[in-house]
């Protein structure tokens, strides 16, 4: 684990953009032409690269030619050269947390959240590529749990958190440093969100959110049009018949079309309600068909949809209306790179159908 160095909230740094080799570039183009063409000759399958760690990774984020990944044991690692090679960026002294969420905004600045009972929950800040890190908030709530964040823009952003004494946990940002803890809506009984994947929570525009919930209470998505000051609801087909149960990802492509994704993860080869879509920004959802449990939804666009979990991958050609499975391994989240257990990172790459 390296040593860098945890600062105060408050504190600037600056330093020259990351680089990334073409080899990412190039994958992401050809991956992106091959759904666009309907991919009518190439199959998927997943490349694994050599992650330098055997964590448990939980989250992973890409922007433009910056991939970041998380997960237990306090690990936080880079890649500039298209996933050849991973470096440490851990903040220091985070050893026993678990980081969930990790959110790149530009390229030197990242935000990354651990997840966990009162204090295990955490926000740090980087402003130099990953060298210093600012602790810009902890968890003050003993009954609190984080389970996912997202940002409209480097300095507006939103964490949804387990109910508290009823309602969810909703805290904002307006300048990317101090956070302030806003009435958050009123949850059901025994419903509560997932910290599987970060992802239980998307962000569009410059203020619309919504967020996904499990438990027997849940299987909801919440939708915020003003920052998460309000909140609309609306149930979905994803079953939730379980404290195991529920939506564990969204994603969006457009303003009116979502996937939502989940089911049970202590089944994760039952297909029974593990996947939802939306053509109306949420207030409505079909089930779709998913061969089993899956934690992770990206989208690129419409023509690029891969779902991942721990019994296997599938992608989307047409907005999450159809899948195919490509692919047995398990991964818990997705954003270019897929990350799970033992340190497991792979890319997605493509081979001519004989």
């Amino acid at each position: 684990m390296s040593q860098n160095k945890v600062v105060e909230k408050g504190t600037v740094f600056a330093t020259g953009g990351l680089s990334i080799t073409l080899v990412l570039t190039t994958m992401m183009f050809v991956w992106k032409f091959l759904f666009v063409i309907g991919l009518p000759a190439v199959a998927q399958s997943w490349v694994p690269v050599d992650s330098g760690t055997t964590a448990n990774l939980r989250a992973v984020s890409a922007k433009g030619q910056i991939v970041w990944v998380s997960g237990d044991k306090g690990t936080v690692r880079k890649t500039t050269d298209g996933g050849m090679t991973w470096r440490d960026v851990t903040p220091r002294g985070t050893a026993d947390v678990d980081f969930r969420d990790i959110e790149v905004v530009d390229d030197r600045t990242t935000f990354l959240m651990s997840s966990g009972q009162g204090p295990q929950s955490r926000i740090y800040k980087t402003t130099d590529g990953g060298a210093t890190w600012d602790l810009l908030t902890t968890n003050l709530e003993p009954k609190g749990f984080w389970d996912c964040m997202g940002f409209w823009d480097p300095t507006h952003g939103i964490i949804v958190g387990d109910p508290v004494y009823g309602r969810f946990t909703i805290m904002t940002t307006g300048d990317g440093a101090t956070w302030q803890k806003i009435k958050g809506p009123s949850a059901n009984k025994d419903e509560g969100a997932f910290a599987a994947s970060g992802t239980c929570v998307f962000t569009r525009g410059t203020r619309e959110a919504w967020f996904g919930t499990g438990g027997v209470g849940g299987g909801r998505v919440f939708h915020s049009e003003d920052g998460g000051q309000t909140w609309s609801i609306a149930k979905t087909p994803i079953r939730h018949d379980s404290a195991n149960a529920g939506i564990f990802s969204l994603a969006f492509f457009d303003a009116l079309h979502g996937i939502a994704v989940g089911g049970d993860y202590m089944k994760p080869d039952e297909p029974a309600g593990t996947v939802a879509i939306t053509s109306d920004g949420g207030k409505t959802w079909t089930a779709g068909s998913l061969p089993g449990y899956r934690s992770a939804v990206w989208c690129g666009d419409a023509d690029v949809c891969v779902a991942v979990g721990t019994s296997g991958s599938d992608y989307s050609s047409d907005g999450g209306k159809s899948w195919k499975p490509f692919g047995m391994e398990g991964y818990n989240a997705i954003s270019a790179f897929a990350v799970g257990t033992k340190g497991r990172i792979a890319t997605l790459a493509h081979r001519a159908r004989q």
